[in-house]
């Protein structure tokens, strides 16, 4: 008799479904999958190591990169963990600023997210739309930041500047004419809160135009229902956060659970799924996306009515005024010493997490009294995720591991660190 043998199968690192940078080695029986075995490590930044070598603030710029996707969200737990040690006092301004673009981070996640998981199952137009709701969040980010993606505008003590009161606007140029551009600028006549208030008033009316696409499409639901199953309890054994543990029905969120910032005074609900399948967690996803609408909304009113700083007054840390720098010799000293060497954080150590578009995204620092970190630790999400995928995906076929792929929303930047 012919010998029957089990097919090993290389996915990725170049599969489009992989997200370019994962190695799965499969072990098939036909279609079936009898063990998935991830390899890491092919993005492999070394975040956690370049820290221990950069004063404290220039570390800022590479939590951006980690989860490539969610760059302001990676900010404020690095941030949040410094101003536990430095015992800063954030004005409150700066914190309604702060949650404002975390949630604008977690719709511009999100539709990242339904974008390349539709188009992974075959929903090519998803992709298409939520690029076209993303645009206008990209541009929020530069209109405050100078940046479309990595941002660095989170700075222990506050944030970087105030909201402009104008929003840049387009040029006339050989691609645009003076009239097509004067329509493009419509929109871009007042302040970015004016401009994201346009955004938050129209936003549930495309949520809904994705909810008619898919969550009732019946090849999208023979896709993802019943599609790698967890329990709740076995969710919280594997590490599970965010979506993941949400959508097998687990109620936890730190923006509840353990408040930071001024999530506290906001309206918000928290969706919660009941079957722990990869379609109770798109359920929960397009959820947060509206939830996450609703929070803006709150945070834009609020900042229309309470000017103030942005940045705490502690010179020692946070960088005097330009008008103060060139004035006041003290004001010159500070900002020399600043982004030369840095400011030096007590000696001890602290924890800081955040619920993050992904889950918990924790930051650990150590530190000796020096100006840079002598340890840091990032307790990333993605990677408590992707190393339960062995259990997810066996015994389905091997299409299923795409839906599995895309459910868990793995960026690899914060895996590889």
């Amino acid at each position: 008799m012919t010998e029957i043998r089990n097919f090993t199968l290389n996915f990725g690192p170049q599969h489009p479904a992989a997200h370019g940078v994962l190695r799965m080695v499969l072990e098939l029986d036909g279609e079936t999958i009898i063990r998935a075995d991830p390899h890491v490590g092919l993005l492999h930044r070394a975040t956690e190591k370049l820290a221990e070598s950069k004063p404290f603030n220039q570390s800022i710029p590479y939590m951006d990169r980690l989860d490539y996707v969610s760059m302001m969200c990676n900010e404020h737990g690095y941030v949040l963990a410094l101003e536990k040690m430095l015992k800063l006092e954030v004005p409150e301004r700066a914190q309604y600023i702060r949650v404002m673009f975390d949630e604008v981070t977690r719709i511009l996640n999100h539709l990242m997210w339904l974008g390349a998981h539709g188009l992974d199952i075959g929903a090519m137009t998803m992709f298409i739309y939520c690029f076209r709701e993303r645009e206008p969040l990209m541009d929020c980010y530069e209109a405050v930041s100078g940046a479309r993606m990595h941002a660095a505008y989170y700075r222990p003590g506050g944030v970087y500047r105030d909201l402009p009161d104008h929003m840049p606007k387009f040029k006339a140029s050989r691609w645009h004419n003076q009239k097509e551009v004067d329509v493009m600028n419509e929109e871009r006549q007042g302040s970015l809160l004016d401009f994201l208030e346009r955004f938050v008033d129209k936003f549930p009316g495309c949520v809904d135009d994705y909810e008619t696409l898919l969550t009732d499409n019946r090849i999208w639901k023979q896709r993802t229902v019943d599609i790698a199953v967890v329990s709740p309890e076995r969710a919280i054994q594997l590490g599970f956060t965010g979506p993941m543990l949400r959508g097998s029905g687990v109620e936890w969120d730190l923006r509840r659970k353990q408040p930071y910032e001024v999530y506290d005074k906001l309206d918000f609900d928290i969706p919660v799924g009941t079957n722990g399948d990869c379609y109770d967690r798109y359920l929960c996803r397009v959820e947060e996306m509206r939830q996450s609408n609703k929070i803006i909304k709150q945070c834009i009113t609020w900042l229309r009515e309470n000017p103030g700083p942005v940045m705490a007054e502690d010179h020692k840390v946070t960088p005097p005024s330009r008008k103060n720098m060139e004035e006041d010799m003290e004001g010159l000293i500070h900002h020399f010493k600043l982004f030369t060497e840095g400011y030096t954080v007590p000696e001890g150590e602290a924890y800081a997490a955040i619920e993050h578009p992904k889950g918990e995204f924790g930051v650990y620092i150590v530190s000796d009294g020096a100006n840079k970190p002598y340890r840091l630790k990032i307790r990333a999400p993605g990677f408590a995720h992707i190393s339960s995928i062995n259990e997810l995906v066996e015994g389905h076929m091997l299409a299923d591991v795409v839906a599995v792929i895309g459910t868990q929303d793995i960026v690899f930047g914060e895996i590889d660190r």
